[in-house]
């Protein structure tokens, strides 16, 4: 089962105007509501969790250097 990334009404409504104003100043197109919330839906359900999984796996990669790095106080 996936989990859902979920966000809270604030950063969802920053990132829809983040969204909105990008289209306007990159695209000269000015999106609705609607449409940039649609936009931000298929990221976050799509593409979104590549990151998080990628993330995840950095973050794993860390501690496991981290945690060998313990055997060097060994004496």
């Amino acid at each position: 089962m996936r989990n859902k990334i979920e966000l809270n009404k604030e950063k969802k409504d920053e990132m829809i105007r983040l969204i909105k104003d990008y289209f306007l100043k990159e695209r000269d197109e000015d999106l609705g509501d609607l449409a940039a919330e649609l936009i931000l839906d298929f990221f976050v359900e799509n593409i979104a969790p590549e990151f998080y999984n990628q993330g995840v796996y950095d973050s794993y990669v860390f501690i496991k250097d981290k945690a060998e790095d313990l055997f060097a106080i060994q004496r």
